[in-house]
């Protein structure tokens, strides 16, 4: 096991697919996972342009720990169309101790290969992400 303190590897897929969220736009939303016995984190899954925040937010597993980029479109007060890449760290309080501590110590390292995130989020449970959140967030 990886020193707690030391964080995890990330797997190069991780930072092509931001990369491609970012300069592309050919993903709505990514969601990452550490896997622990590879000691690293991985892309688990990739949302599509169409897919709407719904299907993100399903995607999240309601028991265990995971990381996130959302792609969040809205419009200004000046009625301009923008977007804002959003990190997510999502820890329900029911998932295991163990992996609340090994994500939480994974955080920024992970964060800084991902050269572009805009805002972030630390979730505990659906409403401390909810469209709400990202709309004041945005502003």
């Amino acid at each position: 096991m990886a020193n707690a303190a030391s964080g995890m590897a990330v797997h190069d897929d991780c930072k092509l697919r931001f990369l491609e969220l970012k300069a592309k736009r050919t993903h709505r939303f990514i969601v990452y996972k550490i896997e622990e016995k590879q000691k690293q984190v991985v892309v688990e899954k990739v949302g599509e342009p169409i897919q709407t925040y719904e299907d993100f937010a399903a995607s999240l597993p309601a028991e265990e720990c995971r990381y996130a980029i959302y792609d969040f479109d809205f419009v200004t007060v000046e009625n301009c169309q923008k977007s804002k890449i959003f990190f997510i760290a999502w820890c329900p309080d029911v998932a295991k101790v163990r992996s609340k501590m090994i994500y939480a110590s994974s955080k920024d390292r992970f964060k800084r290969e991902l050269d572009g995130i805009q805002v972030e989020l630390q979730a505990t449970d659906p409403t401390e992400m909810d469209l709400d959140v990202f709309k004041s967030r945005v502003n």
